[in-house]
């Protein structure tokens, strides 16, 4: 019999296929190059006719040049970390799109001549909080917080509360981040109970400022004590106080979570915050303050290695001047019309053979945001074998398993994708028969 594999055909042969131009030219030779020859790979194992190889290249090719995969979020975890926390608006992404060429993001186009970098957005982000004399991005909260310890505190003492000494994820500590800066930790109070008159005490002459810390990720109760920004500011040293997660203005919703606006005008002297988290847009670090800290922060040299890229601050501005991002509109959506958006999805499923139901589920805010908020939501509910399936479809789909069922969420989907996700869920059914 003939040796199946001297059908295979040679590589550069498959790259000559006029069916493969349009990816030749859009995603690059390496790439397209290496589909190639994992697909003729399969072919010599006996797992695909050689006859197939060109239709199976074009079927595997990324939608685009990197190895990130977008994905349909049916979590229930708004600001789902490991998906890349919050998803831009469509303002945003348009924003994006329109920097990543030549911009004039430190020129004056009536000038002619160099202009402050990123100067609409810092008068967008100086806009949505009236009550800062001065704004300054980092590339994230972590550096922001950095840049607040080296600039202001270097060689001297920061006091914290010991109950809030977090671990903000990836085994990467707060005192082990400010202590890398040259300053010193002055830790007051107890796990659980810190007073006013702890931090009263440890203030001296070598005090450079109060740092409170939000503890975001999650919740103390019982014999526990803290003290508010208002008590600290009463005090004779500056506030910084890291409120993490970047809530601009109160939220009826996150009525714990503290805020940029209402801690500045507690009499906080610097207040750093997230801008991928609550705000809703991409990764950054949010600085809002008295105009003399935040200048000794923007014109110390670590500046220049914590600022952000011209993509960042046009994704920044949109979210901040455009219509609601997604992680808000999440967070305030009506659960009348999750369940109507779930009751029609279920339907469309079972109408394909596929048992669904639409069923009552709590959502999370996630990222290190309102740990101990759940919010009333409906999922379609499909049968847990499904969830490694749907994970690896053309665009996967990531739900949660619970009480041995998949729970799709629709609140962290966008309506517009309902037809993407009910199409994915019965495509995996009929490849999961089991289901």
């Amino acid at each position: 019999m003939d040796d199946p594999r001297r059908k295979v055909p040679r590589t550069d042969a498959v790259l000559t296929d006029p069916r493969l131009a349009v990816g030749l030219t859009r995603l690059g030779h390496p790439l397209v190059k290496r589909t190639v020859m994992q697909v003729l790979d399969e072919v010599r194992r006996g797992e695909l006719a050689a006859d197939t190889v060109v239709d199976t290249v074009v079927e595997r090719l990324p939608a685009t040049a990197t190895g990130l995969v977008a994905v349909l979020n049916a979590t229930g975890v708004i600001v789902h970390t490991n998906l890349g926390r919050a998803p831009l608006s469509q303002a945003a992404r348009e924003a994006v799109l329109t920097s990543a060429g030549y911009t004039d993001v430190e020129f004056d186009l009536v000038t002619g001549e160099r202009a402050p970098r990123g100067q609409s957005t810092v008068a967008a982000l100086a806009a949505a909080v009236p009550d800062a004399e001065a704004v300054h991005v980092t590339n994230n909260n972590a550096a922001a917080l950095v840049l607040a310890a080296t600039a202001l505190a270097a060689g001297r003492e920061i006091i914290i509360s010991r109950g809030e000494l977090v671990e903000i994820g990836d085994r990467f500590r707060i005192p082990d981040l400010l202590e890398s800066t040259g300053a010193r930790l002055r830790e007051v109070g107890t796990t659980n109970r810190t007073h006013i008159d702890d931090y009263e005490a440890a203030i001296n002459a070598d005090t450079a400022f109060i740092l409170s810390i939000h503890p975001s990720n999650f919740t103390q109760s019982g014999f526990v004590a803290s003290v508010p920004v208002h008590q600290l500011a009463t005090l004779s040293a500056p506030v910084v106080h890291d409120i993490g997660s970047g809530l601009l203005t109160p939220h009826p919703r996150l009525p714990d979570e503290p805020d940029a606006a209402t801690s500045l005008k507690a009499g906080a002297a610097l207040v750093t915050a997230s801008g991928d988290k609550l705000l809703g847009g991409p990764q950054a670090g949010l600085v809002f303050g008295h105009t003399e800290p935040v200048n000794r922060m923007r014109r110390h040299p670590l500046a220049r290695a914590l600022r952000v890229d011209k993509l960042t601050l046009a994704a920044l501005e949109a979210t901040l001047t455009g219509p609601p991002a997604p992680v808000p509109a999440a967070i305030e959506a009506d659960n009348t019309v999750l369940a109507e958006r779930a009751q029609r999805i279920a339907t469309v499923l079972r109408d394909n053979g596929v048992k669904a139901e639409a069923v009552a589920c709590r959502s999370r805010i996630g990222g290190g945001g309102a740990p101990e908020v759940t919010l009333p939501g409906t999922a379609v509910a499909v049968d847990a074998a499904l969830a490694r399936p749907l994970r690896t479809t053309r665009t996967p789909v990531i739900g949660r398993v619970h009480n041995g069922r998949l729970l799709l969420d629709v609140r962290t989907v966008s309506a517009t994708d309902d037809d993407a996700l009910t199409d994915a869920v019965i495509a995996a059914a009929k490849a999961t028969p089991c289901a």
